[in-house]
């Protein structure tokens, strides 16, 4: 969906400029300071700011990321079906992003530049499709690390941006999952992105069953023998899914949480049913190599997308991401209903105080900025430093899927106490685990256990 928000617009992308420090008084010699720390000649989204929690540290895995485009044939066109074509199909062609980790080649870097698009879809004349870059620190087409034995292949996290968006929106957090020993897939979902808009009719079917198949696609890659250079290297029994605004609606789908009637409604000719809770083919659907779902501002919850039932099809943990004031999405009766109602799950909901839709995605870009207000508020948040966002969901994410995808005693990053009453910072802030002094402050992080 649209999403909203904004920083400023300073660059965070620009080289940063090296000047030796050197002075006089007079004609008294000045002793010579300690160096300081070398600034990066890069920064790249999702490095760690110094108020980071632990888990945002890049972790020792060196990165590789490579572009791989597959097919999903046979499958029913939803935009182009009418009386006189009741059934069209077509195949969808989706774009896949792959993190991985690598070893380098000598004098290979992990350096790597993503091109990606601005605009509202193609033919919007306000908003045209204009193209942008920016660095990703993974170095491209890489050699696979083979894991240390069979038994440590990397799980597998299947990734899906919103609705418009783009396999690259969370390259901050894709390398930096990469980075801590996971494979790592974004879709560009086809009719979904900036580049190629189309009815929303669409992203409501596709997302659950693009997800499924790239699952189903991976695991097949996987096999030894495959000729994937995925092949013996990820653990799809440990799959995670990880979406924002749509993608977090077709990730809950997927794993359960059945639309309701009046969602079917949403779609003429009840095309949306195969999603409805209590249909056989949304039953049958459920993969239990699917072991967590990350849903950051997912969409319905404030749309009538899920009733109570359906809400409790989810059994699979969750750890749900908003801003209470996310004005696309909804709070009150959107993302916080929705972590509410799924009685059957053990959840988490963290929770960005005054920040609205753009948990998510990437800092805007300088493009995005020079683009104008529509495209760089696609990014931004009001009251929040996008950066800031990014490290804290690379901190959360990394203690969650490392306890649900590796069984890693990470549960302490996940207990803290609640802040004191009126959420104002008292001495005990600093109890959360990870958090420097004085810096877990904006934030609330909820639990309820599976009933």
């Amino acid at each position: 969906m649209k999403v909203a928000g904004k920083v400023a617009a300073k660059s965070v992308l620009a080289l940063a400029v090296m000047v030796p420090f050197s002075a006089s008084l007079g004609a008294q010699p000045v002793e010579a300071a300690a160096s300081p720390p070398a600034v990066p000649a890069t920064e790249y989204y999702g490095d760690a700011r110094p108020d980071a929690p632990e888990l945002a540290a890049r972790g020792p895995l060196r990165v590789g990321v490579r572009t791989q485009v597959v097919e999903h044939r046979d499958q029913f066109d939803i935009l182009r079906a009418s009386e006189n074509a009741p059934d069209p199909r077509y195949t969808r062609r989706l774009t896949l992003e792959i993190w991985y980790p690598a070893d380098l080649a000598p004098g290979q870097a992990e350096h790597t530049v993503y091109t990606d698009v601005l605009g509202s879809g193609p033919g919007n004349p306000a908003r045209p499709n204009t193209p942008f870059s920016f660095p990703g620190r993974a170095a491209r087409d890489a050699r696979p690390a083979p894991p240390q034995t069979p038994s440590d292949r990397y799980p597998l996290v299947i990734v899906s941006h919103g609705y418009p968006g783009s396999r690259l929106q969370m390259s901050y957090l894709t390398e930096h999952l990469a980075s801590n020993g996971f494979v790592v897939i974004a879709i560009d979902h086809a009719e979904s992105t900036r580049a190629d808009k189309a009815g929303f009719a669409s992203t409501l079917l596709n997302r659950p069953l693009d997800d499924l198949f790239v699952l189903r696609t991976v695991s097949a890659w996987a096999q030894a023998g495959s000729g994937h250079f995925l092949a013996g290297l990820v653990d799809t029994g440990r799959t995670a899914l990880v979406g924002y605004s749509m993608g977090g609606y077709g990730a809950l789908n997927a794993v359960g949480a059945g639309i309701s009637a009046a969602a079917v409604a949403y779609v003429p000719g009840g095309r949306l049913a195969i999603h409805q809770q209590g249909d056989p083919r949304h039953e049958t659907r459920r993969d239990a190599r699917i072991k967590a779902v990350v849903a950051i501002a997912p969409w319905g919850g404030a749309n009538g997308i899920w009733d109570a039932a359906g809400l409790a099809g989810l059994r699979t943990p969750t750890l749900f991401i908003s801003g209470d004031q996310d004005d696309i999405s909804g709070y009150q009766d959107g993302v916080l209903r929705l972590f509410q109602g799924a009685v059957h799950a053990d959840r988490y909901l963290l929770t960005y105080r005054g920040a609205r839709h753009n948990t998510g995605p990437n800092p805007p870009s300088p493009a995005a900025a020079a683009a104008g207000l529509e495209d760089f508020m696609a990014y931004a948040e009001p009251v929040w430093d996008s950066r800031r966002i990014n490290n804290i969901n690379q901190h959360f994410i990394s203690a969650f899927l490392g306890i649900t995808l590796k069984a890693q005693p990470l549960q302490a990053y996940l207990d803290v106490p609640p802040l004191p009453a009126g959420g104002k910072a008292g001495p005990d802030s600093a109890a959360w685990k990870g958090f420097p002094t004085r810096t877990a402050v904006g934030l609330e992080l909820q639990h309820l256990p599976a009933q």
